[in-house]
């Protein structure tokens, strides 16, 4: 096969149009191999090419003649010495790290690992079988597409609403979307979807991981699947399995039309990635991709023992993002997905592990400084899991500027405060308001933080309030997976009841949690199917369950419509208001020129609250006067703010609570929202003068809005 020298880049297999470069990085090896494949039926490979140019540590050749569609894999010479942190064993067929698109998946047998498995010493002896059987093949893509005038919604952050869904669970039971495109990238781009997205409200799809993953070894053996996809292999290539036209580059094309239909909708993508880890797992996992390459140069291994890997992320290793190398292809995915595939941001999984230089999570790390100063990256949403399970890493509040966060103390206050908890009042207001005391010190506004009750880890928001304990019994690990702390408030009894009194408390329970979310200030995150009530019957841990458990139901009973629709109004009545998602932190002081606070806080008394209120174990319940006229915050067109101003009453307590509605005489109050009616909103012309006494059902929400005296 006639083949040139080609170039060391771009990194991967690029298309053009007379041929196809290849070009992959090792600084270790010795040798490395191009293998091309006829087709997915093929074992192995039909040719096999020596890449004999090797230029700043990149192996590259051109090959004149292949066309899109192409299969190949490498293999890869070089020392087997585990206990010097080496891995090469060119008996394993290798995918390419910079694949746009991968075809099939893994068969899991002992061929994919590099070491004899039944060998005493485990990992130290290398095993001499071909894995090509076995690994899915590397895909030539044609990156052309008809984009025509697409582009993005540009939605400004305070202005953006989340749903966090899965590709394949959101459609998968949907009788309105054509079958063959059900589970698939189509199904989110279809008018059905786009019709349920606008009717809900919501503007920012957040997709769970869409890079190709690894379906777990252990999980396959008890007949499930990594349903989540926190497993990454291919950080370039759209999963497969989520396509349905084809999966020889279809795959990308899908994911292109799908991003341009949610955009001609004014609707934003963003996608969870997980750059922290691979699938590879630790030094008793499968060679798959990195491993084999160069093992020493995208893991972290122990300094004294490089045979063993650091594990910041409980998946068995962590990628090396300070090797130069590993951080361009860092870079060079999210471009990627930014400039090739149009999404519009990005939600970083386990970010603080991204952030360690050498052991402590660092805001002056490589990793920021080169997303700051990226002219493509630093212009799109960047959202930060905060965390990891590494010593140090509850990072809450401390990325630096670009960055916003799932901010889990806003999600385990307020679920606190529901709960009934003691001496939360004050978190409470802070987590209400935008979290003032965690980001307000950097210069940051309050749409750093986005605001979560539930996500796809842990329980649903139905199941919070109807489970105190977890039920993973189905994910066959004996119910020891999971967050054993991730308790829901005690209503009574679990699962389903006939007692009509739990079962009213739970849905205002509900309401209570929907009405917080989408009344807080910052960025709210609605997890897909909490908008009615979605259960995975207690499971709280479902990311192995891809069947009905997980998957969306459409086929909804007549409370879950009321929540449903509940819910849209909610999130309506945010986008409707632009005092519900400031863009900049209530002061709690006069508004220039006039002689009105833009926040207060009031007792059930109807009197400003005092320190010692915000301080007692025993005051759960407040109200708070959003003015609506600031004429010190501008939005992001430049306008003054001018809306309505908004009364919110709140009552975790157990028992109903009075309370004298605040303001002059000449204020008249109406009621909008009352979260102990089953609707939730309340449709009525009266209006209330302050200084009435109204009495706020126990755990429940009333919202008020400011009135003439007309």
């Amino acid at each position: 096969m006639e083949k040139w020298l080609g170039l060391p880049y771009p990194l991967g297999a690029t298309y053009t149009g007379v041929g196809v470069n290849f070009a992959v990085f090792s600084e270790n090896a010795t040798s490395v191999e191009l293998c091309l494949f006829d087709s997915l039926d093929d074992k192995h490979e039909k040719h096999r090419i020596r890449m004999r140019d090797h230029t700043d540590q990149v192996w590259h050749v051109f090959i004149p003649g292949l066309k899109p569609g192409q299969l190949y894999g490498y293999r890869v010479h070089g020392l087997y010495a585990p206990e010097q942190g080496h891995r090469f064993n060119p008996n394993k067929m290798l995918i390419d790290p910079y694949a746009k698109a991968i075809a099939g998946k893994e068969q899991w047998s002992d061929e994919l690992f590099a070491y004899v498995m039944a060998n005493p010493d485990e990992d130290l002896e290398m095993d001499l079988r071909d894995s090509a059987p076995f690994i899915p093949r590397s895909v030539v893509i044609d990156p052309e597409f008809d984009w025509e005038k697409d582009k993005s919604p540009k939605i400004p952050l305070h202005e953006s609403i989340i749903y966090e869904v899965h590709v394949k669970g959101f459609s998968q039971l949907w009788d309105k979307i054509e079958e063959s495109k059900r589970g698939t990238y189509a199904a989110l781009g279809t008018p059905e979807a786009i019709k349920y997205f606008k009717e809900l409200g919501v503007n920012t799809i957040e997709l769970l991981p869409v890079h190709q993953h690894v379906d777990d070894k252990g999980l396959q053996d008890k007949s499930l699947s990594n349903y989540w996809g926190y497993n990454t292999i291919g950080f370039f290539a759209p999963e497969c399995s989520f396509s349905g036209s084809g999966n020889l580059g279809g795959q990308v094309t899908e994911f292109k039309q799908m991003v341009k239909n949610l955009h001609d909708a004014g609707l934003e993508v963003i996608l969870d990635v997980v750059y922290n880890h691979t699938a590879e797992g630790n030094h008793l996992g499968p060679t798959l991709c990195f491993k084999g390459i160069d093992n020493a140069s995208y893991y972290r291994l122990l300094g004294d023992n490089p045979r063993y890997y650091m594990d910041y992320t409980g998946t068995g290793n962590t990628l090396k993002v300070i090797h130069p190398r590993v951080l361009q292809l860092i870079m060079d995915s999210l471009r990627y997905w930014v400039t090739e595939m149009h999404v519009d941001g990005f939600r970083f999984d386990l970010a603080s592990t991204l952030a360690r230089e050498f052991h402590e999570v660092s805001r002056l790390s490589a990793f920021f400084d080169i997303i700051h100063q990226d002219p493509v990256i630093s212009q799109v949403k960047l959202i930060a899991e905060p965390w990891d399970v590494g010593e140090g890493g509850y990072q809450v509040g401390n990325f630096p500027v670009l960055w916003s966060e799932w901010n889990g103390k806003y999600r385990d206050t307020v679920r606190s405060y529901w709960k009934g908890d003691e001496g939360c009042m004050g978190d409470f207001a802070y987590r209400l308001t935008g979290s003032s005391d965690l980001y307000q010190w950097t210069g940051k506004k309050p749409y750093a933080s986005v605001n979560f009750i539930t996500a796809h880890d842990g329980f649903t928001l139905h199941d919070l309030v109807s489970y105190n304990d977890k039920h993973n019994d189905a994910n066959g690990e004996g119910n020891c997976d999971g967050d054993s702390h991730s308790r829901s408030w005690n209503c009574g009894a679990e699962g389903e009841t006939d007692d009509e009194g739990v079962n009213k408390l739970r849905r205002r329970q509900l309401r209570n949690f929907l009405a917080t979310l989408f009344l807080s200030q910052g960025v709210p995150m609605l997890c897909a199917g909490d908008e009615y009530g979605r259960t995975q019957k207690g499971n709280n841990n479902a990311y192995c369950q891809d069947n009905e458990l997980s998957w969306l139901d459409w086929d909804r009973t007549e409370e879950q419509k009321n929540l449903f629709e509940f819910t849209c109004r909610l999130v309506h009545m945010r986008r409707d208001h632009q005092v519900l998602r400031r863009p900049k932190f209530f002061q709690g002081r006069k508004i220039r020129g006039t002689n009105v606070k833009d926040i207060t806080w009031f007792n059930p008394g109807g009197s400003e609250m005092t320190d010692d209120e915000w301080t007692s174990n025993f005051v759960k319940c407040v109200g708070v006067i959003c003015n609506g006229l600031n004429i010190d915050v501008l939005d992001f067109k430049g306008n003054v703010i001018c809306d309505d101003t908004y009364l919110l009453l709140f009552n975790a307590h157990y028992e109903p609570h009075q309370f004298v509605l605040p303001g002059p005489t000449d204020i008249r109050w109406k009621k909008v929202i009352d979260t102990a009616d089953e609707k939730g909103f309340v449709d009525t012309p009266d209006k209330i003068e302050a200084k009435k006494m109204i009495t706020l059902v126990d755990r429940s929400i009333q919202v008020f809005v400011m009135r003439d005296l007309s």
